[in-house]
């Protein structure tokens, strides 16, 4: 089965190579990396407790959470063999533009304190495989410098609690140069994070004795993220919450800036779609009703998402509801986030309707552990899968996967 290698941001064919032969040119510690899961390992050794925490945690029980990957189980494939399968083409179209896979890379807040300058190393690595890549809006790099290095990329944004904070937001965020612009619609207050706590992780980020000694039983991550950090461009800030900088991630002010919008509603959307000019997307959306809310109110897509199980704790997944959502808006550009890891994962997803799929952790994972490289090495590895997968469903495209290729447990 032919492979695919990377080349000015487009996919091509390469000669074939055993699903087991290791790619002579990876670094070491990449060539045993074999799946997006094994980039969750190493970065639990790679990183300090509390931002490993940060980022694999979710909310309360974790049943969300648990949820979004066993949804998938659920499902099994039908094959149709004897196929000839040797046009494969996985890319995708999206608001107009050409995507050379079906998936991208969701918004991961805070990025730049797990890997060195996180929001690009994502942006950037999205830019080069030709994927969607979405910036978190709770990120530690400003948002001008992001759109300059990585164009095309999507900002994801936190409303503010008051409108004219929200109005000089959206305005920022067209001058800054993004195109796509997402909402994320499903936090009126912050969950209740234990696993945060536990971890010893906290907004504002405090100092203690654990920190320090969990930092320094991890000397890469010290020197190669937090001190060449520190040393480049000093103290991390909350760049892009509002139309002018944040504050400090050590400052108390940081979790004030982020509440009071419980008073937010649909009023405030349908103003952003009156100054937002590109395509608007709602993310976080679960209910049909609020799906048929966000087209009514001039949405352009929605990614239906229960926040990677780290709001409310027992809100369905976003498989399950993808059905649902589709009935209702089938006609807008229906995405999803939430438990993805494998290729399998991507064409299931697909099979019941999404358009496109993002994951965050595991890109978060893979840059944490090896920078661009990582973030490569994950593309590429899931990439291959939907190629592979492809091949032994009997498809060639994409839009010939319906859910008829699948069956219930």
């Amino acid at each position: 089965m032919a492979g695919q290698v990377q080349e000015a941001g487009q996919w091509k064919a390469s000669a074939p190579r055993a699903a087991y032969a290791p790619e002579p040119s990876l670094p070491r510690k990449l060539a045993r990396i074999l799946s997006l899961d094994d980039f969750e390992d190493a970065a639990r050794r790679h990183l300090p407790r509390p931002l490993f925490g940060y980022i694999s945690g979710a909310a309360e029980d974790n049943r969300s959470l648990d949820d979004n990957r066993e949804a998938f189980d659920e499902y099994c494939f039908l094959t149709r063999v004897l196929v000839d399968v040797s046009q494969r083409s996985q890319g995708i179209s999206l608001f107009g533009k050409h995507y050379s896979a079906p998936f991208g890379i969701a918004p991961v807040g805070i990025s730049a304190l797990s890997a060195y300058r996180g929001d690009i190393v994502l942006a950037e690595s999205a830019l080069q495989a030709n994927i969607p890549a979405i910036m978190s809006g709770t990120s530690l790099i400003p948002m001008e410098e992001v759109a300059a290095r990585a164009p095309g990329t999507w900002f994801q944004a936190y409303l503010p609690a008051d409108e004219s904070r929200i109005d000089g937001l959206v305005d920022r965020i067209a001058r800054a140069g993004f195109e796509t612009l997402v909402v994320t619609v499903d936090i009126p207050v912050w969950a209740n994070r234990e696993n945060n706590i536990r971890a010893g992780f906290s907004t504002p980020l405090r100092p203690s004795l654990r920190l320090a000694w969990d930092g320094l039983v991890r000397p890469r991550w010290l020197a190669g993220t937090l001190a060449r950090t520190l040393l480049t461009t000093g103290m991390p800030h909350f760049e892009n919450s509002f139309a002018t900088r944040g504050a400090p991630i050590l400052s108390r002010t940081a979790i004030r800036d982020t509440t009071g919008r419980e008073h937010l509603n649909w009023t405030h959307i349908a103003r952003i779609r009156r100054a937002w000019r590109g395509p608007l997307v709602l993310k976080g959306i679960l209910h049909p009703d609020d799906a048929e809310r966000a087209r009514s109110v001039g949405a352009d897509g929605i990614i239906v998402s229960n926040h990677g199980g780290r709001q409310l704790d027992g809100a369905a997944s976003a498989l399950r509801m993808l059905p649902h959502v589709l009935d209702r808006v089938g006609d807008l550009p229906v995405m999803l986030d939430g438990g993805i890891r494998r290729g399998t994962d991507v064409l299931k997803a697909l099979a019941l309707g999404a358009r496109a799929v993002f994951a965050g952790r595991p890109f978060m994972y893979a840059a944490a552990v090896a920078g661009s490289a990582g973030v490569g090495r994950a593309i590429q590895l899931l990439h291959d899968e939907v190629d592979r997968n492809m091949a032994m469903l009997g498809i060639n495209r994409l839009d010939e996967l319906d859910a008829g290729f699948l069956i219930r447990r």
